[in-house]
Order: C-alpha cells, then structure tokens, then sequence
C-alpha cells in the first residue's frame, strides 16, 4: 500500500493509501464472503474511511490508523500467498498483534505472517499452527530448550500444541517414543473407591489427552503404537522410579502436582529426551493448604539454562471469544477481592469428577 496525505487537510491530520490486489487472487480472499473480513477491518479502525474499487483498495484517515491498515492488507497478502486462506479470527489477531507491536507493548521481529504460517503438523486434513505471537514463542521454545513450562489459562493451546510438536518429533525421528500424563486428582472421592478397572478409574483424567492424540492421528494407528509402547498415556505416579531416554514426554494439569512429585517427574528426564509441563495455577484442585509443585518450580528454576517458561495469557485464548473475557473477569475478581489464584477449586474439581475437563 502507498501512503499520501491528503490534499484537502493537514499533513499531519490526514493520510491516504492505496493498495491493488494483484489479479492472481480474487478479490473475495482477501474481503472475504460477503465482506466479511473488510467488515472486521472497519470494525478496528471506526474512524478510517476504507474504500473498495475494482482490484483498488484506499484508506483515509489519521495517519497511525492508515499505516496499521496498510500492513495490515500487506500482511494478509502475505499469507494469501502461501495458499493458507485468511479468516475473520485470523485477521483479528493480526491487527492485535500490529497494534500491540506498534504501541510498544510487544518486543520481538515476528510479523502476523510469520506467526499465522509456521505449520507444525499436518494431518487428516488440516493444519495445525499457532494462532498468537505467544503461541508461537512457546512452540519456538520447544524446539530451543530442552525442558519447557506452557503457563496460562484454559483455551490457550497450551496442552494442545504441546501434543503437535510431540507427534511431529515422533514422525520425524527426533524421539521413538511419546510419553502423556498428568495428575489424577480425585475430586472428593479416591480412586479405589471408584467402579472398574484400573484404566476405566484414571480414564476421564485422562481422556482429553486422547482426544487431542485423535485428532492428529490416524485413530486406527493409535491402538497399534499405543501397544508397541511408542504412545504411553499413563497417570503421573507411574513415572515413579524411570528413566526416560529418547522420548517426548508431556506433564499436563501440572498446577495439580505437589512439589514433590514435580521434583520426581522432572528428575526423570533421560537422553535425548524433551519435558513439556503445560498447567493454569489458577485452577488447582489439590486440598487446601497443600502447595501446587508448578507454582513453586517457577520460582526454583527459573532463569536455569536450558529450562523456559512460556507464559500465556486471555489474549491467547483460540476457543470461543468468550472465554477470553470469561478468563479476564476471573481474574479482576481475584484482584479486586485479594482473593489467591486457585480460589475456584470447588467448582472445577466437581467438574473434573465427571471428565468435563481439557485443552
């Protein structure tokens, strides 16, 4: 897009710019259906004038604005070209990510398109990629280091992504093996008081670790590797006393671990290996009084050479918009009424009893 100010006020008060969609892309990509996504850049920029003519498209207005709007189609453009299309969610987040980089509350080269195009695994179909700037810091940290904590709120991909780049290590030969599990917090009851075997008791824990498994598989293949010991999905307590050597192994539900037994799941990272610890220390479910091991580990190790934590927050929530300001308003309650993180244990913990719980 060329920016001119235009000729009819100030230099300073108003600018102009232009953009042509080259012919290679039908117009309807880069407006969406129905103007659907020209309509969400309209939406972020109320006071620019965006105006569409042929393969022409102009924005008037202040001159921060139309420099946004600008990149903003330069940015889509971008992704346009890789044949991956643009969508409403998609758009929304790149302005965010423009507008957060130009105030200066964002640090870091990574452009929307970067972030909006890394692919991480392919599969049945579809693609799975990050969807924030933070989404993608922290799948570039599992790459980097060798021990990574996913922080932050439910919704934000945390466990998700985790899962994407263990298959993709698999697939790919970095790892023979694939290692799942987290905490099996009873929800007021004790495990052996529950009907079944032992799989049926720990199932609901974890479920939402087989679900993401399926959707990257081949849902045939998994009771196959599942029984070769090439995909373990396995309470916590069944870490106890191993070594594990050549494998991606992922702790989720960390905030449920009690320092103790993050010290025990920790300290079994053998060679070749790679730790993802994915948690919200918000939504702890242990007993009162009893500490959660993910709130105390970060004060223990962080800055240790070769261990990261990637923090995320409501603003990398990828389920509905609403759980993004659901997460918001939880917290400036807490705040407001002092009360701690983790103070929402009662309705999550019923919750978790019926294996309502995930990623």
């Amino acid at each position: 897009m060329t920016e001119t100010p235009t000729a009819h006020t100030p230099a300073q008060e108003r600018a102009r710019a232009q953009f042509t969609v080259p012919a290679q892309h039908p117009m309807v990509t880069v407006l969406g259906s129905g103007d659907n996504l020209l309509r969400v850049i309209e939406k972020a920029f109320p006071a620019a004038d965006i105006h569409v003519r042929g393969n022409e498209i102009s924005a008037t207005g202040d001159p921060v604005d139309v420099a946004l709007i600008s990149r903003v189609f330069d940015e889509m453009m971008l992704v346009l070209r890789t044949g991956q299309p643009m969508t409403e969610d998609a758009v929304e987040r790149s302005i965010a990510m423009l507008k957060a980089s130009d105030n200066g509350t964002s640090d870091g080269p990574e452009t929307p398109a970067e972030v909006l195009t890394q692919n991480i695994l392919s599969s049945r179909g579809r693609t799975i990629r990050p969807k924030t700037l933070n989404q993608k810091r922290y799948v570039d940290a599992i790459d980097k280091h060798t021990v990574v904590f996913g922080i932050g709120p439910a919704g934000t991909g945390k466990t998700y992504l985790a899962m994407a780049k263990a298959v993709q290590a698999l697939q790919s030969k970095q790892v023979n093996r694939i290692i799942l599990t987290r905490p099996a917090v009873e929800a007021g009851e004790r495990l052996g008081f529950l009907p079944g075997t032992l799989y049926e008791k720990i199932d609901p824990y974890l479920r939402p670790l087989y679900d993401a498994l399926h959707d990257m598989l081949d849902p045939d293949s998994i009771p196959r590797l599942m029984a070769a010991g090439t995909i373990e999905v396995a309470p916590l307590a069944y870490m106890r006393g191993r070594t594990l050597n050549d494998a991606f192994i992922i702790l989720d539900e960390a905030q449920n671990t009690s320092p103790e037994q993050m010290k025990m799941f920790l300290t079994r990272l053998g060679f070749e290996s790679k730790i993802v610890i994915t948690g919200d220390v918000t939504q702890v479910d242990l007993p009162n009084g009893q500490k959660s091991g993910l709130r105390q580990v970060q004060e223990i190790l962080e800055g240790v050479e070769d261990v990261h934590f990637s923090r995320l927050s409501s603003q990398d929530v990828v389920r509905h918009k609403l759980v993004g300001r659901i997460v918001d308003a939880y917290e400036k309650y807490d705040s407001e009424n002092g009360t701690e993180n983790g103070g929402h244990q009662g309705a999550r913990s019923r919750s978790r009893a019926k294996g309502t719980q995930g990623k």
